[in-house]
């Protein structure tokens, strides 16, 4: 192990796949957790050229790199204030990423799950039965789950319907996934016609629904950036409303300045103009 202490500064250690065009995934949590004024330090499970949404795209499974990458942090003597969790492909990426939180969690490290499995009410082509139940065995370590509709129906066998839910219902789901251990829970997107809802469900506090004034269209990449963003300004000491009421005004900012200028649907959110906003 390392002698030289690496550690003065807040790290959130992010486990995703990169894509190098599309803006989602690492490509946009690194630069929003760096904005936050944390140390960003991403663990690739893949690396695609382009995300899925297009007609073609390269793709690289990095699997079995993870260990060797994850053992010289382990020499480094690395510490993280938080960990992400993202898009996991396969049972056994989600078994190392098990081993990484143990591995490297201690009393002070956060821990965001967000179980990107599907969405529109349909898991993606890559996750069968088998992958959906490894990754409700994810959630157990998170400290935040954030989920969004469809991956809250999954993860609690409850039927999906596009809109129309209820506060008692969406409290009733988001209750279920308390009881895989994680103490707050996020269901973010709920369709609540000119608004999007993110509900906030907390043991010991009343729940709540943060609600944001719909704009533009829906994109690639705004999951990954709300995570981000929660996950930040919880290791710099929010309460998880805040976070959640700062992540969803961003969004909202960034798919406004994307509709300006024309972006395709695939391209994501034009981040990058409004990024200097985000404290």
């Amino acid at each position: 192990m390392s002698d030289i202490n690496h550690n003065h500064q807040k790290k959130i250690a992010a486990i995703n796949d990169y894509s190098g065009f599309g803006r989602c995934s690492m490509a946009v949590e690194l630069p929003v957790i760096s904005q936050m004024r944390i140390q960003c330090c991403p663990l690739p499970t893949s690396i695609f050229s382009n995300h899925t949404g297009f007609p073609h795209f390269f793709f690289d499974d990095y699997t079995d790199k993870m260990e060797s990458y994850i053992a010289q942090w382990k020499l480094l003597g690395l510490r993280f204030s938080g960990i992400l969790t993202g898009f996991l492909g396969s049972e056994r990426q989600i078994s190392i990423v098990q081993d990484f939180i143990r591995d490297f969690r201690d009393e002070n490290t956060l821990v965001v799950v967000d179980p990107v499995m599907g969405d529109n009410g349909r898991p993606y082509s890559t996750y069968n039965d088998q992958l959906c139940r490894a990754m409700g065995r994810l959630t157990s370590y998170a400290d935040i789950l954030i989920p969004n509709v469809t991956e809250a129906c999954i993860l609690t066998d409850t039927p999906y319907k596009a809109s129309g839910w209820t506060r008692a219902e969406l409290f009733t789901m988001a209750e279920k996934l308390c009881q895989s251990g994680a103490g707050h829970i996020v269901i973010s997107g709920v369709d609540m016609g000119q608004y999007i809802g993110n509900v906030v469900y907390e043991q010991g506090r009343s729940p709540c629904i943060l609600r944001t004034k719909r704009v533009g269209h829906t994109r690639s990449g705004t999951g990954d950036i709300f995570a981000a963003v929660i996950a930040a300004d919880c290791v710099n000491g929010a309460d998880l409303k805040s976070a959640v009421t700062k992540a969803g005004l961003f969004i909202k900012k960034c798919i406004a300045a994307t509709e300006k200028m024309d972006i395709p649907f695939t391209d994501g959110v034009c981040f990058e103009e409004v990024l200097h906003e985000l404290h």
